[in-house]
């Protein structure tokens, strides 16, 4: 994603465009069933560019703008995971350099922001793609997919870090290709269920609930997410064309628990273990209480939710994985980042402390 573009309005500005089908019906409400712990509080980081990551950055420059993230105020840092977005599936691929890339890797995603954060046990990924990236993806795709499988596993290798992949295509996307990034990825990094190895770690974004990139999820929770054979280590609900409250975001969530069984081909129930919730840190020109003030936060109002959420279909535990937040730093050309003086200690940070967010992030759950 680049410039203006990257608002994360634009990410999902589909996700309510299709009118909602009538859902199933529930399980009892997520208030009367025990909590289970939060496991992934992460933050996607856009760098100082707009996720462009295009200049290598110091360690003190670079912390003297986002420390928030590795101390929220008593040495803690405030999240478990870092996600640096993003990476061109097509630079990647062609291994482009020039000014902005090295080797087909943005140059500001260096050895030493990786080591800044994974020192004080945060996780490290990359995310490739993003919504200004979903032509470079699909190109990728159709010129050969495993060998970006490999590419991938390499930078993975050589960063000591996780991949996600956020491919946005909406209308017919090649999954038949991103199946051969996949099977090429995992012949070099296999799935580890302890979660040891940091390269290990693959996971996809979808839509916030289940009636945006609908061919995606439904793919990618028949086949990719399942907990008797998993290939990917879990799916991040992204956020919503634009800041939900907790009900509004609980009932997209919802969506991905039930499925949409009316749907024809139906999109089968997702285990709530195998993914998390994405909330905004900043919107509109102010930062948000999910960044300044947790007491007044979504992620508080919607925590109760997120931990006990009951499996619909799939799945034997309760409770989604934890929350992602969008976005660290400068993801937007308009409104204010994470920056100082509206850094997010209070909110995120708080948050960490209120959840027990464990750091560095546990095994993860498998089912």
């Amino acid at each position: 994603m680049r410039r203006s573009v990257l608002l994360p309005v634009l990410l999902l500005a589909l996700a309510t465009a299709t009118p909602a089908a009538a859902a199933p019906p529930h399980p009892p409400a997520a208030a009367s069933l025990a909590a289970t712990p939060v496991q992934v509080y992460g933050a996607w980081h856009c760098g100082n560019d707009y996720c462009t990551w295009g200049t290598a950055r110091t360690v003190t420059e670079f912390d003297s703008q986002n420390h928030w993230l590795v101390d929220r105020g008593d040495g803690r840092p405030s999240v478990n995971l870092v996600v640096l977005s993003f990476v061109n599936p097509l630079a990647l691929l062609r291994q482009s350099t020039d000014a902005t890339t090295l080797d087909g890797v943005p140059r500001g995603m260096t050895p030493e922001i990786v080591n800044y954060f994974t020192a004080r046990g945060v996780r490290v990924m990359l995310s490739i793609g993003g919504i200004t990236y979903t032509d470079d993806w699909d190109t990728t795709l159709a010129e050969n997919p495993a060998l970006l499988g490999q590419r991938a596993a390499a930078v993975a290798t050589r960063l000591g870090v996780g991949i996600e992949i956020d491919y946005e295509q909406n209308t017919g996307p090649n999954l038949a290709g991103l199946q051969s990034f996949i099977d090429a990825y995992r012949a070099v990094h296999p799935y580890d269920p302890s979660g040891a190895r940091p390269e290990a770690r693959l996971t996809i974004d979808v839509a916030a609930g289940d009636r945006w990139l609908i061919a995606l999820n439904r793919k990618a929770t028949a086949d990719w997410l399942r907990t008797d054979a998993p290939v990917l280590d879990y799916a991040n609900a992204m956020v919503s064309a634009r800041p939900a409250s907790a009900s509004s975001a609980q009932a997209s969530w919802q969506e991905h628990v039930d499925g949409k069984p009316q749907y024809s081909p139906p999109v089968p129930p997702l285990a709530p273990a195998k993914f998390t919730g994405g909330l905004y840190l900043a919107y509109g020109g102010k930062p948000l209480p999910e960044c300044v003030d947790y007491a007044t936060s979504v992620q508080r109002a919607a925590a109760p939710y997120v931990q006990s959420v009951a499996p619909n279909g799939a799945g034997a535990t309760a409770g989604m994985l934890g929350f992602m937040f969008w976005a660290a730093e400068r993801p937007s050309t308009r409104g204010i980042g994470t920056v100082p003086p509206n850094t997010c200690e209070g909110g995120a940070g708080a948050g960490a402390t209120a959840l027990a967010v464990p750091v560095p992030m546990p095994a993860l759950r498998q089912s």
